[in-house]
């Protein structure tokens, strides 16, 4: 083999590497590290994943210790809704499952373990559920449709006079048909309602936004807001009880997703990314602050997401580490 030429690890070596890095990091015994020192040299491909392993270590440690804790409230809260009659239970073992899942989740982020209770939470009561990369389209019993964006989950009230859908995760496309009855999206504090139209509510993280099609929807921020009125081609966001000022949209642009086509004019890295990631069968880590504002514009697939992050980093320069085929790291 030439000497210039790279080891490419594989996966498994890839996780091997993780593995002896965990365990080289908490008093592994001397017959632990003498085995580790028979398999560095076992296999060049060994050598070249446990470097690698060490790099995405120390990028990671500090927002996988973030992601630690955001998931062990995550994880608490799934248990807790699944365990409502057994509260006292419930809360002694699962504060030790939150305090072992923090401990080990800088390994679980590392190798793109695809842990993520924040998704059981969600899905716990949700009626609907699109997985990741996947569009679905259902139909509810009044024959309205709704088309689920990658990620995304609602459920379904369908009582007391009112047509009610709650928006628990990600984005839905709304085709209502008229029945008489208000046809009400709730989601975080805000309410879209409408009889007969077409749109889109979108959660945000702070808040969610509405985008018209066709038809006319009313649009509350919270139970004690003014309501505004949307037509097609206009949007407005809301959050924290407050709506901003509704404006003029391309509303076939901005609902491209339905097709396959993310489109962008001046949009953050940022959110291009959390857009990325409802496609993406893993996690995609931003870790630069400064990279994460730079602003974006084009229209992507949204079926390739590594294809979309290879276009803009040749525009954008940023570096991309991806570890097992399922963590993309971005600086």
């Amino acid at each position: 083999m030439n000497n210039t030429e790279r080891v490419i690890p594989t996966p498994a070596q890839e996780q091997a590497a993780f593995a002896w890095l965990s365990l080289l990091h908490d008093q592994p015994s001397s017959g632990d590290q003498a085995t580790f020192s028979h398999w560095l040299q076992a296999d060049p491909a060994h050598a070249e994943a446990y470097a690698q392993a060490q790099v995405v270590w120390e990028l990671t440690e500090t927002p996988a210790r973030t992601l630690a804790d955001e998931d062990a409230l995550a994880l608490q809260g799934y248990l807790n809704a699944m365990n409502r009659s057994r509260r006292t239970s419930v809360r002694r073992w699962s504060g030790a499952l939150a305090m072992a899942m923090a401990a080990c989740m800088v390994l679980m982020i590392g190798v793109g373990a695809g842990w993520q209770p924040s998704r059981w939470v969600d899905d716990l009561g949700a009626d609907y559920v699109s997985a990741p990369g996947e569009i679905r389209t259902v139909t509810l019993a009044d024959q309205s449709q709704v088309t689920l964006d990658a990620d995304s989950a609602i459920a379904v009230d369908f009582s007391r006079g009112e047509r009610h859908v709650q928006l628990r995760r990600g984005a839905g496309f709304f085709s209502v048909t008229h029945t008489g009855e208000p046809f009400v999206v709730d989601a975080e504090k805000g309410q879209a309602r409408v009889l007969g139209t077409q749109f889109e509510v979108r959660l945000q993280p702070h808040g969610a936004q509405v985008t018209v099609l066709s038809g006319r929807v009313g649009v509350t921020a919270d139970k004690h807001a003014e309501q505004q009125i949307l037509i097609a081609g206009q949007q407005v966001a809301y959050g924290e009880g407050a709506a901003q000022k509704l404006h003029a949209v391309d509303s076939e642009a901005q609902l491209a997703w339905r097709q396959g086509w993310l489109n962008y004019y001046k949009a953050t890295l940022a959110d291009v990314v959390q857009d990325l990631g409802r496609y993406y069968p893993g996690r995609i880590v931003l870790l630069n602050d400064e990279l994460a504002a730079r602003r974006v514009s084009g229209s992507f697939p949204s079926k390739d997401p590594q294809a979309v992050l290879s276009s803009l980093q040749g525009v954008l320069g940023f570096e991309q580490h991806k570890v097992l085929g399922h963590l993309i790291i971005l600086r």
